[in-house]
């Protein structure tokens, strides 16, 4: 029985078992309160710390707001101005093809009249101020479509620069819009917030290789981007409207010139072709009086063959006085002279004749050619007064 029985403690281990005991619980409580109020503390300073956090992290958050509300109202202003300027343009470019498409009648306009004015003939194929006027008036219109098609050219390089700073505007926009409305999102978050949840990784995230300096750089540079392409802008509108008001002027100050020059040859044409028919007239005239002075010489010198004739016979007739009878008497003499007289008048008569055909024959090639200038002179007129001075004015200088 003694072998299964316990072994027995002394007194003194029980009550130094006891005391040992309440030590231990003692030394526990102890350092149960003190973690106790360790962990109240460290509760109340990480609840603190955390409120703090938030809050800085929502006031950063409101810092960025305005940030991205700032550069939004910037980028919605430069993009309203860059739209309404591109519509200005797109009128500009609108007028610059109205004023080249209208500067091909003028063009095709004076091109024919040199080509018709090739049709004169003679003396009147003249390189004269007209013409200049004409070379000069092409060379202008040449001038001014080329220039038109050029400023044209530049005009839709700056609509596509222009359309090229509304397109990166629009897109920093829609960015700031997004990010806007993802920190309003964030700002509006509380841990009372039912949608609030763990995501597992976040904070591992690899930070975002743009910086606040780049990200403000970005929208700063499209901004100055877009107010210089504005710029740009203003300055073709005013260049096209400078020439556009310069071209018509010199388009209608030519155009003018060569109506002038026009009249003037007209006029010129018409006083030459005048004077030519007065010419001719007199001349007709003169042929006339000529013909009439051939018949009364022709008539004078048949009107001199009767006497000839008869002095001839009675000297033939006194030819035949017989022996001593053939005295060359005073008779014989004067039948003689008047032979020799009859005879030198029909010969400078004849001479007179002979003068009066050739310039009879002279005065008809006279006519003629006069004749032939006339026509030359109506056929100017023609193609100058009928022609070209029709076509001329059915031309409208337009100012767009």
């Amino acid at each position: 029985m003694s072998k299964l029985m316990p072994p027995k403690f002394l007194p003194p281990e029980w009550q130094l078992a006891n005391q040992i005991s309440y030590s231990n619980a003692e030394a526990e409580r102890s350092r149960s309160e003190r973690l106790t109020a360790e962990s109240r503390r460290l509760v109340e300073e990480t609840t603190k710390v955390t409120q703090r956090s938030q809050q800085d992290v929502s006031k950063k958050l409101e810092q960025r707001l305005e940030d991205i509300r700032f550069w939004k109202q910037e980028l919605e202003i430069k993009l309203a101005g860059i739209v309404k300027e591109t519509d200005m343009l797109l009128t500009y470019r609108i007028r610059l093809e109205k004023a080249l498409e209208s500067s091909a009648d003028p063009l095709r306009v004076t091109q024919q009249c040199l080509v018709e004015r090739e049709k004169r003939v003679g003396i009147d194929l003249v390189y004269d101020d007209v013409e200049r006027k004409l070379i000069r008036e092409l060379e202008v219109i040449e001038g001014v479509t080329s220039l038109l098609r050029r400023t044209l050219d530049q005009t839709n390089e700056q609509i596509r620069l222009n359309r090229a700073s509304k397109f990166a505007l629009e897109k920093d926009l829609r960015d700031k819009f997004q990010a806007e409305k993802i920190d309003d999102y964030c700002t509006m978050l509380t841990s009372n917030t039912p949608e609030v949840d763990y995501s597992d990784g976040v904070s591992h995230l690899v930070d975002s290789p743009v910086t606040p300096g780049q990200w403000e750089g970005f929208s700063n540079l499209n901004v100055v981007k877009a107010e210089k392409q504005k710029n740009n802008s203003l300055t073709l509108r005013a260049v096209v409207d400078g020439l556009l008001q310069q071209t018509a002027g010199d388009l209608h100050n030519q155009h003018q010139a060569v109506g002038t020059a026009l009249e003037s040859c007209v006029a010129q044409t018409k006083r030459a072709k005048t004077q030519l028919e007065q010419h001719l007239a007199k001349v007709m005239d003169e042929i006339s009086s000529q013909e009439k002075n051939i018949e009364t010489l022709k008539q004078a010198i048949a009107d001199l063959e009767g006497p000839l004739k008869v002095a001839q016979t009675r000297l033939q007739a006194r030819t035949q006085r017989p022996n001593v009878e053939l005295c060359h008497d005073s008779a014989q003499s004067r039948l003689q002279q008047e032979v020799r007289e009859i005879t030198g008048n029909i010969e400078r008569l004849s001479e007179t004749l002979a003068l009066a055909e050739a310039e009879l024959r002279a005065l008809v090639r006279n006519q003629l050619s006069l004749e032939e200038e006339i026509d030359v002179k109506a056929q100017t007129l023609y193609i100058d007064m009928v022609v070209c001075v029709q076509l001329h004015q059915s031309i409208t200088i337009y100012q767009f």
